[in-house]
């Protein structure tokens, strides 16, 4: 060893809708190299949204690899690896382990009628108590019960149903196996006893087998197969842990490890978070319910699918001119954004925006939902837009909070997370909003960051996954709310859920044409 410590480290992999994400963390906690790899989003038809794993399967070698090669760490020092994952997603194997088709991901809502059959086959009332959630086109048990009805050639060679990251367990480990966080999104599993429900499980006649095992997020589920380990530059005794979903990740990431602790995250969906010690029902399913990356607890979460997705949208097709225009200072498109909207007043000049680009989910539960500028009128301008859309999502956001606050959960400082969070703009529209101070952390890498802490966990480089928490995550800068400004959002707040109420005849009406 030439008198050098060998230290400990592990890696946390988050599969995005946009990119992977890789970092690598030693047991200080301090993050020693990173990495990103994109990948494309396919929209076949209005309301699709598909990705095909291979992609996924890249970037999460190039990441890895690119970390390790960055650091100069030996392959034998990592302990462990955790994965964080977009939800949801439905990924089919055949007999042979190949892909049968691309995956059908989050934000997808081509299976709303499907949610109409989960209905007809037990009422709202047994959906709750067992899956926590009402029926939700988003979630993976619809989308597999449309490819059944609409793709029988797909359904008939499937084997093995995973979602996005345990697909990446596969082609690091070669085995099958989940976590109850992410596991929780699928409308199957049995929430309050974190299991599959064999009674919805028949219900729905889909074999048991086409399933993972269900761990807790920092079990070990296993080890990385030889030539995965050689070609990453690792050992073959490099543990996987099971991982989580990645806003399970994202609470662990952010600390957020206690009862009444929350944090928000703007990505390409945005979330508010709440961690729960205790199983407690949410009344009407405004809220998600899912297990916890915390053994023994779960968390809360809602917020519209189209947050950051929103904001792309609008950046890609109306603002080319800004685009340049960064380019030509050598400064970046939100920067300058931030700029323009810091100059519009508070409710942008009585212009609303609904951010139902991909229907929506919490808490206003119907796919049929589309986006909508509302309000606007010949003083508007590029800016009033953005800055609406911005205001339109923290609108969303905060109807989750209020729900929050009608559980008694009262968040005073709230943690924020995701490229949105580094807006100052944003950060103030939330605080006022939410009406709490809005905190951002030294370290920004949320769910990557909390899946190489389940990690250490699973592994034995960490002790308990709070006290861990305690020791490694800090905040950085607190922004304190302005009544004044509150008062303000109240108002407008009031009119926009009452015009998302008032039209969703409409969207219904308009889909059926």
């Amino acid at each position: 060893m030439n008198g050098k410590e060998t230290k400990q480290y592990l890696i946390g992999v988050d599969l995005g809708t946009s990119a992977t994400k890789t970092i690598l963390v030693d047991e200080n906690g301090i993050i020693v190299a990173s990495a990103s790899c994109a990948y494309p989003m396919y929209q076949p038809e209005n309301g699709w949204a598909e990705q095909n794993p291979l992609d996924w399967k890249n970037a999460a070698l190039v990441t890895i690899k690119e970390v390790m090669k960055k650091s100069g760490v030996a392959a034998g020092e990592v302990a462990g690896i955790g994965l964080s994952g977009q939800m949801h997603g439905l990924v089919m194997l055949d007999e042979n382990n190949e892909l049968v088709d691309d995956a059908i991901i989050w934000c997808d809502q081509r299976s709303s009628s499907q949610t109409k059959e989960m209905l007809d086959l037990l009422p709202m009332e047994k959906w709750m108590e067992i899956s926590a959630n009402p029926p939700i086109a988003g979630w993976t048990a619809a989308k597999i019960l449309w490819v059944r009805e609409n793709k029988p050639e797909v359904y008939q060679k499937c084997r093995h149903i995973l979602l996005p990251k345990d697909y990446i367990r596969f082609i690091l480990t070669g085995e099958f196996a989940t976590d109850v966080s992410d596991a929780s999104g699928m409308q199957i599993l049995d929430v309050k006893n974190r299991c599959w429900s064999d009674e919805l499980l028949g219900v729905l006649e889909f074999d048991k087998s086409l399933f993972a095992k269900v761990y807790e997020s920092q079990e070990i589920t296993g080890y990385l197969l030889p030539e995965i380990a050689a070609e990453c530059g690792l050992s073959i005794r490099t543990a996987v842990v099971a991982g989580g979903s990645d806003n399970a990740c994202a609470g662990i990431g952010t600390g957020i490890v206690r009862q009444g602790e929350a944090f928000t995250s703007i990505g390409t969906s945005a979330v508010v978070y709440s961690h729960l010690d205790q199983y407690t029902q949410i009344p009407g399913g405004g809220l998600h319910l899912c297990c916890c990356a915390v053994p023994g607890c779960w968390h809360t979460m809602g917020g519209p699918q189209s947050a950051g997705l929103s904001l792309e949208w609008f950046k890609d097709k109306f603002c080319q001119d800004l685009i340049h225009k960064a380019d030509e200072e050598g400064s970046s498109f939100y920067n300058a954004i931030t700029k323009l909207v810091e100059q519009i007043p508070i409710g942008s000049e009585k212009l609303l925006y609904l951010p139902f680009l991909m229907g929506e989910r919490t808490p206003h539960i119907d796919p049929l939902y589309r986006g909508a500028f509302l309000g606007l009128n010949v003083v508007h301008t590029q800016a009033h837009l953005l800055r609406a859309i911005m205001e339109g999502i923290a609108y969303c956001l905060a109807d989750c909070n209020d729900l929050l606050k009608g559980q008694g959960v009262h968040v005073v400082s709230m943690r924020a997370c995701g490229g949105g969070s580094r807006s100052i703009v944003w950060r103030k529209i939330m605080a006022a909003l939410y009406q709490c101070n809005i905190c951002t952390l030294q370290q920004e890498e949320g769910p990557a960051y909390g899946a190489a802490i389940l990690a250490g966990a699973g592994t034995g480089v960490f002790s308990s996954i709070q006290d861990t928490c305690d020791r490694f995550i800090k905040e950085k800068d607190t922004l304190a709310y302005n009544p004044e400004e509150a008062e303000t959002y109240q108002k407008y707040h009031a009119v926009y859920d009452r015009m998302c109420e008032s039209l969703r005849a409409d969207f219904t009406a308009l889909a059926n044409l």
